[in-house]
């Protein structure tokens, strides 16, 4: 059994979500201790709870701890159980990273499965929906596998309520994936999105893009949900470039201006494009675990996080592979992942 400390690096709900994944994957159980010890509200919380659920549900884990506020979780796995799930949150709780926990066992697994995760879908503390779709899922479908995600309503943070479903054609095996550049660029797209808010705030977020980076015309839209999905509010910069794509996001809350949304999205997307890397902070993230399951892989990317340094530290603890992160110049990394 492999045993866990949640106050590791960053010390978040990532290092249970990856060991759920990789618990799964690999047949190993797994005991973690003091879960999500770096936040606010140590321990879990409903978005976790579903995610260790929606775990359980594919392999028909045993599980011992699962209760609100638990530090502390033992998930013994069983064999990947393919098919049709729907797992509700009951929050604003994020679904993509429902869908992060279960997806790569369900990625090679031995026949279809289809999930419906309902709750929030554009929330600040976790990658959104947009993002999966143009950016993660693409890059997967490279390896093999052929996922597609939908979004049949969204759900914006605090009250929740949106849906998504994800349909998961397996591979027999991940093929290794190699991003040693970006390429030119082959489109731009910056999307104002609100639903139940007014349609000002959408014009003056693309309005700060136009002025910060320029872009215009078609590159510029607006985008307005039905009301009864709001409020909500988001703005996503969509670069597309020869061999990835990356979204970047500014969310809209109470009390901060259109103009600091956008300009959130805007560095982000200005660093970027200075590095002139083809893999950002957060795919960078999102790519360890599917490229350590493929048994290697590469890209060239920013500058690592302790997210991503923490995600590392976890794989590592159920994967014999070892991590080579080298700096080549200012602000631009290439990670490369190999057998040990």
């Amino acid at each position: 059994m492999v045993i866990i400390d949640g106050s590791i690096g960053e010390g978040g709900g990532q290092i249970l979500r990856t060991a759920l994944a990789l618990s799964i994957c690999t047949g190993t159980p797994f005991k973690i201790e003091k879960i999500r010890a770096g936040r606010q509200k140590p321990g879990l919380l409903r978005q976790h709870l579903m995610a260790v659920n929606a775990a359980a549900a594919i392999c028909g884990a045993t599980v011992d701890g699962v209760a609100m506020a638990s530090q502390q979780l033992t998930f013994t796995p069983g064999k990947v159980r393919p098919g049709d799930y729907t797992f509700a949150i009951g929050t604003a709780g994020s679904t993509t990273l429902v869908l992060q926990t279960v997806l790569a066992p369900l990625l090679t697994a031995d026949g279809p499965s289809c999930l419906t995760i309902e709750g929030g879908t554009h929330n600040p503390f976790a990658p959104p929906i947009d993002f999966l779709e143009k950016a993660f899922l693409p890059l997967i479908n490279r390896m093999g596998p052929k996922v597609d995600v939908t979004l049949e309503r969204a759900g914006f943070y605090p009250a929740g309520g949106g849906r998504i479903v994800a349909r998961i054609q397996p591979a027999a095996k991940l093929s290794p994936l190699h991003i040693p550049a970006r390429g030119e660029i082959t489109g731009r797209l910056a999307k104002a999105v609100v639903a139940a808010l007014p349609g000002d705030i959408a014009k003056r977020e693309l309005e700060k893009v136009e002025k910060m980076l320029g872009w215009s015309g078609e590159q510029l839209q607006i985008c307005q949900l039905p009301r009864e999905w709001g409020p909500g509010n988001l703005l996503t910069l969509e670069i597309a470039s020869e061999h990835v794509t990356e979204v970047f996001t500014g969310f809209g809350m109470k009390g901060v201006t259109a103009e600091a949304v956008a300009e959130q999205a805007v560095q982000e997307a200005r660093r970027y494009l200075a590095a002139n890397v083809p893999v950002g902070e957060c795919l960078a993230d999102q790519l360890l675990l599917p490229l350590a399951l493929a048994g290697g892989g590469s890209f060239v990317t920013l500058a690592p996080s302790r997210h991503t340094k923490t995600n590392i530290e976890v794989i590592q603890r159920f994967l014999p592979m070892q991590f080579s992160l080298q700096e080549i110049s200012r602000d631009v990394w290439r990670v490369e992942i190999s057998r040990q």
